[in-house]
C-alpha cells in the first residue's frame, strides 16, 4: 500500500490469521462491523483515512493487515475517551516478518510495510510463516 500511512498492534490471544477471523465473524455477526478499541486516538487520522491499514502481529509475526475504513472517536461510563478503528471485513495476507512486542499501536510508514502476498499462486503452498520468517532472516527467501 504504497503512499499511506499505517497502524501496527499486536494480536493478543489469536494463534494465526484463521482465528482472527473466526473471533471477527462473531463480531461483525453480533455488531454488524468489525471495529477495533483502543485508548488512544492517532493524531494522523486522515493520513490513516488515505488508503491505510491495520497490521496484525500474531504470535509476533507480521501476518495479515486489514484496510481501515474510519475512525469513531467516543467516551465510555466513566468519561475515559477512546477511538473505535473500523476495519474492512477481509484479511490481506502480507509477507511474514518477525516483530517484537510492544504496547498499544505504532504507525507504520508505508516503505517499512510488508507486502502483500500474491493472491492465487498456482499449486505452490508457500511454507509456514515462522519458516518464512527465518529463511528471510538467512536471506534465503
Amino acid at each position: 500500500m504504497a503512499g499511506s500511512l499505517h497502524l501496527i498492534k499486536l494480536c493478543v490471544g489469536c494463534d494465526s490469521p484463521d482465528d482472527l477471523r473466526q473471533w471477527q465473524a462473531g463480531r461483525l455477526a453480533t455488531q454488524g462491523r468489525i471495529v477495533h478499541v483502543t485508548r488512544m486516538t492517532p493524531k494522523r487520522a486522515d493520513e490513516l483515512l488515505a488508503g491505510g491499514s491495520l497490521y496484525w502481529v500474531i504470535k509476533g509475526i507480521v501476518r495479515v493487515r486489514q484496510p481501515i475504513l474510519a475512525l469513531h472517536e467516543g467516551a465510555d461510563e466513566d468519561g475515559r475517551g477512546f477511538c473505535a478503528i473500523e476495519l474492512d471485513q477481509g484479511l490481506v495476507e502480507v509477507q511474514s516478518r518477525p516483530h517484537r512486542p510492544f504496547q498499544g499501536w505504532r504507525y507504520l510508514k508505508a516503505e517499512d510495510a510488508p507486502p502483500d502476498l500474491p493472491q492465487g499462486t498456482a499449486g505452490e503452498a508457500p511454507p509456514p510463516p515462522e519458516m518464512a520468517a527465518e529463511l528471510r532472516k538467512l536471506g534465503l527467501l
